[in-house]
């Protein structure tokens, strides 16, 4: 199947080249986004918080990985509104050096021992920068995905930004088994920094990756016609307030991402016992099947529908969190690895692969960059403090995850109910989707 671009036909390559861009751009961009997960949970307690009690640094160490997550909701607002009126392409390539350029620089930083509490201070401003780029890497490249894939197979292209997240957490995870290895003493004066080092290799591939990306079909239509709106937030929430608040809430099932990948990995090491390097394995494991699930989930989403399979996802995330932990808490690697691939690898894939195309099916081209952005990063706000949360819950004895369990099972089950309250979408063609009751009388107007 072909597209049409306004300069003429756009062969049926291009569509796979867009998506192998985002796919390779996204793992990049998460490599860095994920190391600093690692180290949260495994590193970042004793080396910027090591005036306090164990359990007072991994709390502190945890909030600062969310504290991204307050920066993202702005950086939604900025990055999103340039991301309508100049294009897709620019704003990735400034996304992807604004997250290498801080990466490289947390690996730079001193320790809390050597100049105090600048250390920690630098390392919250950092912090927010990346969060400032992840804001708009994900939506960007979902945005372009979606406007350059075929009708009938949206959802299995789109899919590949999130398949690129999963491979960016596998990297970032085969780069700290080693270093987690490492003896305390190497692993927290010079081991850590490794992985952040390793970002200038990342940056420098991931930008000859970008500008290599061609800029939408969609968006050059909406550009001649002079159709770019000059606020597209203004637009958003007068004409698309419903649909960003959706977005907002199915976002929730991220709480299962962040609390599986860095609160149970700060739980199984410091509060089981459990070994650093092993555990690090699970996640492996659950994230190299999760690439083989988010395509399939996502092509029968194409078939049977966005809703269904989205809210199966999150649904039965919100079920299975229960064992995942429970076996966490044994201390049992054989169940951890059993519900830890179950969970994370094949069931809330259902929910990852879907909510490229099902949030971006919500808007039309003129605000689909910002409506995915600010919805996505408010929603993920709101998630990215779920390991703090936790710390902060989370009981005494063998069944202290308990509370950490309803935690995360009452955000994914929001996340389901409120998916399936939407529009279904994915039959709808690409130039009718999102359109208010005003855009579809002007583009009537116009085709009369």
């Amino acid at each position: 199947m072909t597209t049409t671009a306004p300069g003429g036909p756009v062969a049926e390559r291009v569509p796979r080249k867009a998506a192998l861009a985002s796919f390779v751009g996204s793992m990049l961009e998460y490599y860095d986004f994920f190391i600093y997960g690692s180290a949260a949970g495994l590193v970042f307690p004793q080396v910027f918080f090591a005036d306090s009690d164990p359990a007072t640094a991994t709390l502190l160490s945890l909030a600062t990985f969310g504290v991204a997550y307050v920066a993202r909701p702005i950086g939604a607002v900025i990055i999103g509104h340039f991301g309508d009126r100049l294009g897709r392409k620019k704003m990735l390539v400034m996304t992807l050096l604004l997250m290498g350029v801080s990466t490289f620089l947390i690996g730079l930083l001193p320790s809390y021992a050597a100049i105090g509490v600048t250390a920690p201070v630098l390392l919250v401003v950092l912090r927010v920068l990346q969060g400032l780029s992840a804001a708009g890497e994900q939506s960007g490249a979902n945005s372009l995905t979606l406007e350059h894939a075929p009708d009938g197979r949206r959802g299995f292209f789109t899919s590949f930004t999130l398949s690129g997240t999963q491979a960016g957490l596998i990297l970032a995870t085969f780069v700290f088994i080693p270093v987690a290895a490492l003896p305390d003493e190497q692993l927290y004066s010079w081991g850590w920094r490794i992985p952040f080092f390793l970002s200038a290799v990342v940056v420098a591939v991931g930008y000859w990756v970008r500008r290599t990306l061609p800029e939408t079909p969609e968006f050059e239509k909406v550009e001649q016609a002079h159709e770019v709106a000059k606020l597209p937030v203004a637009v958003l929430f007068r004409d698309h307030w419903q649909s960003v608040l959706r977005v907002i809430l199915c976002a929730l099932v991220s709480v299962v991402s962040t609390i599986v990948a860095t609160w149970s990995l700060a739980y199984a090491t410091d509060t089981v016992g459990l070994d650093k390097a092993t555990y690090l394995w699970v996640v492996v494991a659950a994230n190299i099947v999760a690439l083989g699930a988010i395509p399939l989930w996502a092509r029968l989403s194409d078939r049977i529908g966005r809703r269904p399979v989205f809210a199966f996802g999150a649904l039965g995330s919100a079920v299975l969190i229960f064992p995942f932990l429970w076996a966490v808490g044994r201390g049992d690697f054989a169940l951890i690895f059993l519900f830890g691939i179950l969970l994370s690898g094949v069931v809330y894939s259902a929910a990852n692969g879907i909510w490229p195309s099902l949030y971006g099916e919500m808007f039309s081209t003129k605000v689909r960059y910002s409506g995915m952005a600010i919805g996505t990063q408010i929603g993920f706000a709101l998630g990215g403090f779920s390991p703090a949360i936790a710390a902060g819950i989370v009981g005494d004895g063998p069944n202290g995850w308990l509370p950490v369990a309803f935690l995360t099972a009452a955000a994914a089950g929001v996340a389901g109910v409120c998916a399936l309250t939407a529009r279904e979408t994915a039959h709808v063609p690409l130039a009718d989707l999102g359109q208010s009751g005003a855009e579809r009388v002007q583009r009537e107007r116009v085709a009369a």
